[in-house]
């Protein structure tokens, strides 16, 4: 098990978390409270920020051929 230390910085409690618990590409976490624990969760966009995205092209998938079979599958 790992451990990490605690610092003031400024007003705040600060954590270092230790190389090998890092989080990659991520630079804002959630933070939890569960009993006595703190919980940190990578904070990842949300489906708000989906309308944000620039919609395809009219031929968008024209060329695409149709996988789907007609009928049932057998399993």
């Amino acid at each position: 098990m790992a451990t990490a230390s605690l610092f003031t910085n400024g007003k705040s409690q600060a954590v270092r978390i230790p190389k090998e618990l890092e989080f990659e590409g991520i630079n804002e976490v959630e933070i939890t409270r569960n009993g006595d624990s703190i919980v940190l969760t990578p904070r990842r966009k949300s489906w708000s920020t989906f309308s944000l995205v620039d919609k395809a092209d009219d031929d968008f998938m024209d060329e695409r051929t149709d996988v789907v079979t007609d009928g049932r599958v057998s399993f």
